[in-house]
């Protein structure tokens, strides 16, 4: 059975994949509670290896190119630090940030696999 959070989870990566992905932060950011990050194009100095990041003092995500700003995976997994973050601490892991953007990739296959 496909509960409301499932069909959410879906629909955020639908909206990545679409490349509404400013209307799926906000929806994410909704959805948890917490401020809207922002997203930019382009990576800081440090992490210029990197296909994205995210950094807490400005409360920015960062993509290495547009690419993957709409890449459901990078998206989620960056929004995902975001969300664990509290003042300028990080809270979160690398293996729970894959786990929660996977989640939301999981249940979009699934729902395209049903329709």
């Amino acid at each position: 059975m496909l509960n409301s959070e499932y069909l959410f989870k879906a629909k955020i990566v639908q909206m990545i994949l679409t490349k509404e992905n400013v209307e799926a932060i906000k929806a994410l950011s909704h959805h948890y509670g917490v401020d809207i990050p922002h997203l930019k194009v382009g990576m800081p100095k440090k992490y210029s290896k990197k296909v994205g990041c995210y950094v807490s003092k400005t409360k920015t995500i960062h993509f290495m190119n547009r690419e993957y700003l709409n890449d459901p995976f990078v998206v989620l997994h960056e929004f995902y630090h975001h969300l664990r973050t509290r003042g300028r601490e990080h809270r979160g892991t690398e293996k729970y940030a894959n786990r929660f953007a996977e989640e939301f990739i999981e249940a979009f296959k699934t729902l395209q696999e049903t329709s």
